[in-house]
């Protein structure tokens, strides 16, 4: 299944409930907040972690970045692109390779 077919399904999900009426970009933004802390319990208190919890937290994310992305008319695929061309020109490979360091760190 591709990605195009991927986004269909979450919004035929979010259609056939009806639940598009409680979808403003304020509550996706803190439903994204929200499974996001639920991915991090996912590690807390030990490197190791359930896979299979992880993943599910995983995805809730990316319905939530779908539905998101929808409801603001952007295109995933396309703000992606462009968020790593932006970053490629602050983190060039020469400066960068190997460090954690923050852009404005790098010499």
């Amino acid at each position: 299944m591709d990605f195009e077919e991927v986004k269909k399904e979450v919004l035929k999900f979010t259609k056939d409930r009806d639940w598009d009426q409680f979808h403003t970009p304020e509550n996706l933004a803190k439903s994204i907040s929200i499974e996001a802390a639920e991915l991090l319990e996912c590690f807390q208190w030990s490197p190791e972690y359930d896979k299979k919890a992880a993943t599910e937290e995983l995805a809730d994310i990316m319905n939530y970045c779908i539905l998101m992305a929808d409801k603001m008319g952007i295109n995933i695929e396309d703000a992606i692109m462009d968020k790593i061309q932006k970053n490629a020109a602050k983190y060039p490979v020469e400066k960068s390779y190997g460090s954690s360091k923050k852009y404005t760190e790098l010499t």
